[in-house]
């Protein structure tokens, strides 16, 4: 008899260690084998040898964790997450326990229709999106009692940086250089605008406003309630400073706003916040919208995305961003900012909780808080303690000589965090989910008691009559129209239907990156344990997010090539600015104070020249050659011009034109040899991971945008994360935040964001990713990556002229096709070509950038060959109907192209008088017949948009009116 034991595969045999790869990497071997044969080459290692430069390749495997014998594919984060400790949070600063309504957490939060949709650039295919952002600036607006307000910012502080450049900016100058901060700001916010104000040359000044010496200061700020609770008296402040010529901003929490006088009743020039309180949880720092809302007269001056209202061709209402020339994707160095990914999915879901609860519930909840609080203090009174502030919202301020820490230990014995003032003082900051037991917890810790119940028959309001607000909070009907969850989910549904996000089908965008964001990937993000801690809780609470950290850091540093990684930085241009900073302070601490001038190449992403401003630094362009690449010669007489002046080149790896420069180790040689450091943009780091590190090539400091090469979602503009790798030299020029020392080297130039790790409740994702990936599939993730994109570039080569390859005829993780053929031959322009994509139902590449005319193409290892066929065969029929349009079989002014999209309403009309049929209007392709997407206007009037701005909700009644004729 044969023994067979041996043959039986055991149970952890049985496991399939490469399951995440193949769920991640869209392509199956046998599509790979007919991709790899339309390139023309044998198999992937010789189209990564003939695309990647050789003196570039990483030849070493990389050391990453390897997949472990796990039952599910999250069970170490989750041991980690459970080293956390959560305790009762009362340490406000900004940051709040709040309620996440479950109908917004199911149907925003953890909805792909709203987390993996792009930035709404293609305005027509994002009318769900930009009215959940325009119900944001018009909550924002409403609250503020502001003119209008933008949608949105990464965080309080950085927004408060914001405010203080835009006065700096309307003011022209005349009042100097000196900004002002109210010492009762937030310490973080104090810190992030020091940071950003030095390199640009602006004095700030810590000050009482109330009784300052505002002569010269172009600006202040001041925080509305303070740190510590005290609500100031606005109007006298405001009255105070204008006497003097210096202009007001207010950093305001949007919850007291539903019950205190708003800013803008009492003249503030600029209101700033956050919405983290409206249902976004603390996240142990982020990511949560911040606003801005100023007066109608700073709109062109405001920072960030701006959502208006505006009409289509058929004269429908229709949404679109606004005043786009502020932006730094136009204006570069001449921008308002460098701000790009914000954090729509938050600031959506903020509108969505404004909407949940309405103005009625909005102002229970403020009114319950604030009743808490005064519960709280009341007691301590009763039992002698004293209460330093008598007019408060949410934060009550108690001295206690000498007893600080004391205080602060029993409660923490029963689990309530209190946050320590200074030796002599604590606060405690109280929200929708503090419970009379937290109250009483909080008693005891000061050594005693008191009844929760008796107390609230017997205390007053704390608010005097003048601070309190008189005026609706929220009037316009969107925000008491759903208040049935029945109703609410319908509206949130039919927002969702009208966008294309990745869960409909690929988002080709060049420099973008839309790979798929994975269900296990994304649903740490909701555990308690990661969501429901503060960013300032005491470190040995925090052993599981420190871990994550820690772990994470260490992986990208090894993937990269650099000695060490800051995550602080919440996004992409945050990191770029970061990065600038840190070789800054480094020349600086070489006394070579005269290095301001930073070299950008013609292609370079807009943020580059915007943030190289922001450091302080003078933008000098280099030129491009005719293949695409950085013009070495060009770079080598600007090097030597400005060789005793040269701080920095700002170079995109790959290029933004698609390809691996085989001269980047020798343009790093020449920056160096002019004593420059080398910033590496690290949009396209989808291309490297695996095949080549930036710090092993030349590079000095590089970020990484998260939200790209590793699978944080796009949010429709935001949350994104944005960490910074750099050289051993750079390291102690990172980021660092006064109150957390081991966030960062005490050397450093100060926080880039108000959180010590930015937005560390997304760090979750990044390391599922890497986690399950493991090197063998992150390497194989950038080989098809770059087989996708030369895949398309073949078959669409058919048609369109591939604008640059590299020195074997290959493109990177990109291409770019040249539409200008179209134009110069049958009159149909880049827009038709991008309009009439959403007729097959796609998303449109990226237009005009970086040559205008043109498409920037990305498919990204995600998508399978099925997928990418079907969008090649779209831009091939495309093509060939702008051919008809050429050959004359179609007017020029009445055709496909010209007309698109098509909505339902347009090709169902009783009269159609095109000369081209009503099929091949909407179903240019047999297979959209069974998934239709249709576009929910048509194209939209932008000119027509930035004439007439209204960047609020439009009331109902002169809906009619605007859009009349």
């Amino acid at each position: 008899m044969t023994d067979t034991r041996r043959a039986r595969p055991r149970f952890d045999d049985l496991r399939d260690r490469r399951a995440f790869h193949s769920r991640h990497i869209g392509p199956t071997p046998q599509d790979i084998t007919e991709m790899l044969a339309k390139v023309g080459v044998a198999d992937l290692d010789e189209l990564i040898d003939r695309t990647v430069p050789h003196d570039v390749r990483q030849r070493e495997p990389m050391e990453l964790p390897t997949l472990g014998p796990r039952l599910t594919d999250y069970d170490e984060l989750l041991e980690m997450a459970r080293s956390n400790r959560l305790m009762v949070s009362m340490i406000g600063m900004g940051y709040h326990q709040t309620i996440t309504p479950a109908v917004i957490r199911r149907n925003v939060f953890e909805n792909p229709g709203w987390y993996t949709a792009y930035t709404p650039y293609q305005p027509e295919i994002s009318q769900g999106r930009l009215e959940a952002l325009l119900n944001f600036q018009t909550m924002v607006s409403e609250l503020t009692a502001m003119d209008l307000a933008n949608a949105s910012l990464l965080d309080e502080a950085t927004a408060a940086a914001e405010a203080m450049t835009l006065l700096h900016r309307v003011g022209r100058g005349r009042q100097g250089d000196c900004f002002a901060v109210d010492e009762a700001c937030h310490p973080q916010t104090i810190a992030v605008v020091e940071a950003r104000a030095e390199p640009i040359g602006l004095e700030v000044v810590v000050c009482d406003p109330a009784t300052a010496d505002l002569e010269g200061v172009f600006g202040l700020l001041v925080q509305y309630p303070g740190t510590t609770g005290a609500i100031p008296d606005l109007r006298s402040i405001i009255e105070r400073a204008h006497g003097s010529d210096t202009l007001v901003a207010v950093a305001a929490d949007p919850l007291a706003l539903c019950v205190l006088t708003p800013p803008g009743e009492v003249g503030a020039d600029v209101v700033v916040g956050s919405t983290q309180r409206f249902g976004v949880p603390m996240s142990f720092g982020g990511p949560h919208a911040a606003y801005i809302a100023v007066r109608e007269d700073y709109q062109r001056a405001l920072p960030g995305r701006l959502v208006g209202v505006s009409k289509d061709d058929a004269g429908r209402q229709a949404l679109r961003l606004a005043l786009q020339t502020r932006e730094q994707h136009i204006r570069r160095e001449k921008a308002t900012s460098n701000i790009c990914t914000s954090q729509v999915l938050l600031a959506v879901m903020a509108s969505m909780y404004a909407i949940h609860h309405g103005p009625e519930g909005l102002s229970k909840i403020a009114g319950r808080v604030n009743r808490v609080a005064a519960i709280l203090a009341h007691g301590l009174q009763e039992n002698g303690i004293e209460i330093v502030h008598d007019q408060f919202f949410d934060t009550v301020c108690i001295r206690v000589p000498g007893r600080a820490d004391k205080v602060i230990a029993v409660a923490l014995a029963g689990g309530v965090n209190l946050r320590r003032v200074d030796a002599d003082t604590v606060s405690a900051t109280v929200d929708e989910r503090t419970t009379p037991a937290d109250l009483e917890a909080v008693w005891k810790a000061f050594g005693y008691r008191a009844d929760f119940r008796i107390l609230d028959r017997i205390v007053d309001d704390p608010r005097p009559p003048e601070y309190r607000r008189t005026t609706p909070p929220l009037s316009h009907p969107i925000f008491s129209a759903f208040r049935s969850e029945t109703e609410l989910v319908r509206y949130m549904r039919r927002l969702v239907n009208r966008d294309i996000a990745l869960d409909r089908s690929m988002i080709p965008l060049g420099s973008c990156t839309m790979k798929l964001n994975a269900a296990t990937e994304m649903e740490p993000v909701s555990w308690p344990e990661l969501a429901n801690m503060h960013p300032f809780a005491p470190l040995d609470q925090t052993v599981g997010y420190q871990r994550l950290i820690d772990q994470l850091e260490h992986w990208l540093a090894e993937i990269t090539g650099f000695a060490a990684v800051s995550l602080q930085p919440n996004s992409g241009a945050q990191g770029e600015l970061a990065g600038l900073l840190a070789i800054r302070a480094y020349h600086r601490s070489r006394d070579d104070v005269g290095r301001d001038v930073c070299l950008i190449p013609s292609s370079a992403h807009g943020t580059n020249a915007a943030s190289a401003v922001m450091a302080g630094m003078r933008v000098v362009v280099v030129d491009c050659d005719d293949m695409g690449n950085v013009d070495v010669d060009d770079l080598k007489r600007k090097a030597v011009d400005h060789s005793d002046t040269l701080a920095a080149l700002m170079i995109t790896y790959p290029s933004t034109h698609g390809v691996f420069e085989t001269a980047v180790r020798h343009i790093c040689d020449v920056v160096h040899e002019h004593g420059g450091q080398v910033y590496l943009d690290g949009a396209n780091l989808n291309a490297m991971v695996g095949l080549a590190r930036p710090g092993r090539f030349g590079a000095d400091v590089s970020h990484i945008n998260l939200h790209k090469t590793f699978c944080i979602p796009h949010g429709g503009g935001g949350p994104g994360v944005g960490p910074i790798g750099v050289a051993e030299h750079l390291i102690p020029f990172m980021p660092n935040h006064p109150l957390a020392p081991v966030a960062g080297p005490p050397t450093g130039p100060g926080p880039i964001a108000a959180a010590p790790w930015g937005s560390a409740g997304i760090l979750a994702i990044p390391w599922m990713y890497i986690h399950m990936m493991g090197a063998e599939g992150l390497k194989r993730a950038t080989e098809v990556a770059i087989l996708n994109a030369n895949y398309v570039a073949a078959r669409l080569s058919e048609a369109y002229p591939i604008l640059y390859t590299g020195s074997e005829g290959f493109v990177a993780h990109e291409c770019i096709i040249d539409t200008r053929v179209l134009r110069d031959t049958c009159g149909i322009t880049v827009d038709d070509i991008a309009k009439r994509l959403i007729d097959y139902g796609f998303h449109a590449p990226t237009m005009s950038f970086p040559v205008a005319g043109t498409l920037m193409i990305e498919p990204t290892e995600s998508e399978g060959k099925a997928e990418l066929d079907r969008f090649c065969d779209a831009m091939l029929a495309i093509a060939e109907e702008a051919q008809r349009v050429g050959r004359g079989e179609w007017p020029a002014d009445d055709n496909p192209l010209v007309n698109a999209p098509h909505t339902c309403e347009d090709v169902t009309a009783d009269e159609w008088t095109h000369p081209y049929t009503r099929t091949e209007a909407a179903y240019p392709e047999a297979h959209e017949r069974a998934n239709k997407y249709w576009s929910p206007v048509g194209r939209i009037d932008g000119a027509y948009g930035d004439r007439n701005i209204m960047c609020a909700c439009p009331p109902i009644e002169d809906l009619a009116e605007i859009f009349e004729g």
